[in-house]
């Protein structure tokens, strides 16, 4: 197999991995993304890791059809578990929920090393992936939103650094992704806009209001804060 056809998020994602680096991606899947990068020249190696037996024996499938056995070591394993120390300078986290990400950089942190560039697309709770790498001394250097069959997804890309600390608004709506504002950008909030505006009017139409008074008052502070940035 000469190459491999990735989707668009892929494909952003991929553009964010150094060249020659050793890449490490986590919850590959069908390893796609590392064979791309592999067969593209983007990578010197990569390790592949996989939870679920399933996808493991469809990655080792992938990488051995494209004739990477040698540059690409899937292995199977939870998280960041999987890599020595220092073993990759680039570490893709994609396709999985904001909580899920930053427990998985959490739990593997002693396996990265001062350098290593994280790639991160969470599905939801990108808050809590920046809030995670601004505790740690990441500083987010780029970010994309993009939209792929109705879905927007966030990238997140972040090197180990001396940043400043993130605000609220800058965790909630990305640092990076706040200065561009792009017509994805746009789309996706007034979309996030009107589901806290039902949430909001089914709330209030509660016959206890007094149990949903704190999450009413929580979706009112994020409707101010994304029509604040909206304006």
């Amino acid at each position: 197999m000469s190459d491999i056809h990735l989707s668009r998020r892929l494909l952003a994602i991929a553009e964010y991995v150094p060249q020659g680096a050793t890449l490490a991606d986590i919850g590959t899947d069908h390893a796609y993304l590392p064979c791309h990068a592999a067969l593209n020249g983007r990578i010197k190696k990569a390790i592949a890791g996989e939870i679920n037996e399933g996808p493991y024996r469809s990655a080792l499938k992938t990488v051995h059809a494209c004739g990477l056995a040698a540059r690409i070591d899937v292995r199977k394993g939870d998280g960041l578990s999987i890599l020595r120390p220092g073993e990759a300078d680039a570490v893709v986290i994609a396709g999985m929920g904001g909580e899920l990400i930053r427990r998985i950089l959490e739990a593997g942190a002693d396996r990265l090393n001062d350098s290593a560039r994280l790639i991160l697309q969470p599905n939801n709770a990108a808050d809590k992936v920046r809030a995670w790498l601004d505790a740690n001394g990441y500083d987010i250097v780029d970010e994309q939103i993009l939209e792929e069959d109705g879905h927007f997804y966030e990238i997140i890309a972040a090197d180990p650094g001396h940043p400043a600390p993130l605000s609220e608004r800058e965790r909630f709506f990305g640092p990076v992704l706040l200065q561009k504002q792009g017509p994805v950008f746009r789309k996706k909030w007034l979309s996030e806009l009107e589901k806290r505006e039902r949430v909001l009017r089914a709330l209030e139409k509660a016959k206890r209001p007094s149990e949903t008074e704190a999450k009413a008052m929580a979706i009112k502070k994020e409707i101010a804060e994304i029509k604040g940035v909206l304006a």
